[in-house]
C-alpha cells in the first residue's frame, strides 16, 4: 500500500609581530585586542540570537504547514474536493525536510499516501489520517530529539532553554490528542506532561541531570500512553472503533483502522524489540491490507498489554543490572511508566486493589533505587516482576 540524513595561524602570526614591538605599541594593541574581543563577543551573541530566531521560524513553518495540510485534507470528511497538489506542495516545501531528518520511512509513507490520494488510488480520508498521525509522530520524535540535544550539551543553560521552548512548541500540536484521551478515559496526562516539563526546567536550572532524565521520561512515556489509548486500548481505541463500525460502515471503519495504524507507528520501537510476536499481531490487525471486518480488537488489546508488560520487565532487569548508576533510577521510572500505560487494563485483569498495589510497589522501588537501598528494593522488585508475569499469562 505504501510502495509507489588558517585563521588561527594568521592570528598567531600577528601575535608574534606585536610581541616584538615597543611597550607603547603593546599597550595600544592590548586596548585594540580588548575591543576586538568585545566586538567578537557581541557578534557571537548576535549570531546565536539570529540562529535561535531562525530555528523558531522554521519550527513555526513546520507546524503551520502541518495545520494547513490537515485542514485541506479534512475537506474529504465534509464531502468536498481536496486539493491534493496544494497539500503535496505544502509538504514538500515546508514539512518534508523535518520528516526526512527524523525518519526517512515516514517521509516515504506520507509522500506515497499523498500521491495515492491525488491519483484516486487511496481514499482521501485515509490519506488525511496517515498525514495527520504520522506528522504527529514526527513532532513526538522531534521533542525527543530536543531532549537529547540538552543531554548531550548538559551545562549549556541557554541552549537548554531554547531546546525546551522548541519541544513545547511541538508539544502544543500534540496536546489536543492528549486532551481527547484524557476526556475519553478520565486520565490526567496533560497534567502529567506539564509536571514533566516543570521537572525538566527545574533540573536544568539546578544542574541536576538525573532529575532532567526522570522528567524527560515522564513526558516521553506519557505521550506514548496517549498513542496507546488512541490505538489499542478498550473501549475507545481505534481498534475497537473500527471493529464496531465495520459491521455498519466498512468504508468509515477503514478510516478508523488507518488512524489506529498511524498512531501505532509511534509505539513500534519498544514492542518490536522486546515483544516481537505481540507487535506482529498488532501490525497485522492494523495493516491496511487487512480486511477491517477481520480486525480483532481484543487480540490487539491483549497484545499491547503483554507487550508493554514485557517492556516493563526489561526496564526492571536493566535497573537491577545498573544498580548504583543513574541508569538504574532512569530505567526504574521507565518500568513504572510502562505499567502506568496499561493501568486500566491491569485493573480489569488483576482487579483494582492489585493494580493499586502494583503502582505503589513501582513507586517504592523507584524511591529505594534513588536512596541506594538495595536490600529494601530487591524484595519489592521480585513482587513487581511476579505480578507482571501474571498479567502476561492472563492477557493471552
Amino acid at each position: 500500500m505504501f510502495l509507489k540524513n588558517k585563521l588561527f595561524y594568521l592570528l598567531l602570526a600577528v601575535g608574534f609581530v606585536l610581541s616584538a614591538c615597543g611597550q607603547d605599541e603593546e599597550n595600544a594593541s592590548g586596548e585594540e585586542t580588548k575591543k576586538d574581543e568585545s566586538e567578537k563577543a557581541e557578534d557571537s551573541t548576535k549570531g546565536e540570537k539570529e540562529e535561535a530566531e531562525k530555528d523558531e521560524e522554521e519550527d513555526a513553518s513546520f507546524v503551520e504547514a502541518y495545520k494547513e495540510g490537515k485542514s485541506e485534507l479534512a475537506k474529504a470528511g465534509e464531502g468536498k474536493e481536496v486539493d491534493f497538489q496544494k497539500v503535496i506542495d505544502l509538504y514538500n516545501n515546508n514539512l518534508k525536510s523535518l520528516v526526512a531528518k527524523r525518519d526517512g520511512k515516514i517521509d516515504q509513507q506520507i509522500s506515497t499516501a499523498l500521491d495515492a490520494g491525488k491519483s484516486g488510488e487511496m481514499d482521501a480520508q485515509v490519506v488525511k489520517q496517515i498525514f495527520d498521525k504520522l506528522s504527529q509522530k514526527v513532532f513526538y520524535l522531534t521533542i525527543k530529539h530536543e531532549f537529547q540535544e540538552i543531554s548531550e550539551n548538559w551545562g549549556d543553560q541557554e541552549l537548554a532553554k531554547e531546546e525546551i521552548a522548541e519541544a513545547k512548541e511541538f508539544y502544543e500540536v500534540l496536546e489536543g490528542t492528549v486532551k481527547k484521551r484524557d476526556a475519553a478515559y478520565g486520565t490526567s496526562m496533560v497534567d502529567q506532561i506539564q509536571a514533566g516539563f516543570n521537572e525538566i526546567e527545574k533540573a536544568v536550572k539546578n544542574d541536576d541531570k538525573l532529575s532532567f532524565q526522570l522528567g524527560k521520561q515522564i513526558v516521553d512515556k506519557t505521550l506514548m500512553k496517549t498513542f496507546y489509548l488512541a490505538a489499542g486500548a478498550m473501549p475507545h481505541g481505534y481498534a475497537s472503533k473500527a471493529a464496531k463500525e465495520a459491521k455498519e460502515d466498512p468504508s468509515h471503519a477503514k478510516v478508523e483502522q488507518a488512524e489506529g495504524w498511524a498512531f501505532y507507528q509511534s509505539l513500534t520501537g519498544y514492542l518490536t524489540e522486546y515483544a516481537k510476536e505481540d507487535a506482529a499481531i498488532i501490525k497485522k490487525n492494523f495493516d491496511l491490507e487487512t480486511n477491517v471486518k477481520e480486525l480483532d480488537p481484543e487480540a490487539v488489546n491483549n497484545a499491547f498489554v503483554r507487550g508493554f508488560s514485557k517492556v516493563a520487565l526489561h526496564e526492571y532487569e536493566e535497573s537491577e543490572e545498573y544498580w548504583g548508576e543513574n541508569k538504574s533510577a532512569i530505567t526504574a521510572i521507565e518500568g513504572a511508566l510502562f505499567i502506568d500505560m496499561i493501568s486500566s487494563d491491569i485493573k480489569r485483569i488483576q482487579g483494582e486493589e492489585a493494580a493499586k498495589t502494583l503502582k505503589e510497589q513501582a513507586q517504592s522501588y523507584l524511591d529505594a533505587v534513588k536512596a541506594d537501598e538495595k536490600d529494601k528494593a530487591m524484595p519489592i522488585l521480585e513482587e513487581i516482576e511476579t505480578t507482571l508475569q501474571s498479567i502476561i499469562e492472563k492477557a493471552k
